[in-house]
């Protein structure tokens, strides 16, 4: 399997006991609604499948799994923050009209007052607001996604088009 046949969910935080189990963390919002038969792993840019013998849900974004042919820790040990990822078609269907901040991974983000900023390289969610992330001028900046910054966005031409606050990109750029 290739990475563009399949969708990123989250990666291996911790092994737990000496029985193989390992923690994953989710960074794919609708967890719960995933199946487990199989995740990839991402291993030296390659997607290596690991059959999944167990799989329990916690509410915190985390889930513990036993793999097939995995019954030691030693086994499980290269897995320890390795990305995981499932295939496309295991991706859950989203009603009509249905939007996330974490689509606009890709969008060409557009400031009104700066013009043309970058391609949002990632979006990352923290437990106050969404943030997304761009190389302007040679540098990473960080600006937060969020209704009082995001002027219009067009899914059809990938562009997202802010008024973002004055001064905010002069934090990176002065350095």
């Amino acid at each position: 399997m290739k990475h563009e046949e399949a969708f990123y969910i989250g990666y291996v935080t911790k092994t737990r006991g000496l029985k193989g189990e390992v923690q994953v963390f989710f960074e794919f919002d609708e967890y719960e609604q995933l199946e487990f038969d199989v995740v990839f792993a991402d291993m030296n840019g390659k997607l290596v499948p690991y059959f999944v013998a167990s799989a329990k849900l916690q509410a915190n974004k985390t889930g513990y799994f036993n793999f097939d042919d995995a019954d030691h820790i030693d086994k499980v040990q290269p897995l320890l923050k390795k990305k995981l990822y499932l295939p496309l078609s295991q991706m859950p269907e989203r009603e009509e009209g249905e939007f996330f901040y974490t689509d606009f991974k890709g969008y060409l983000a557009i400031d009104e007052t700066l013009g043309e900023l970058g391609e949002i390289l990632e979006v990352n969610e923290y437990p106050q607001q969404f943030v997304a992330t761009v190389m302007y001028k040679e540098t990473e900046i960080l600006f937060p996604l969020n209704e009082d910054f995001i002027v219009e966005y067009d899914e059809d031409e990938k562009t997202l088009t802010l008024d973002l606050p004055q001064g905010l990109l002069d934090i990176y750029l002065e350095s």
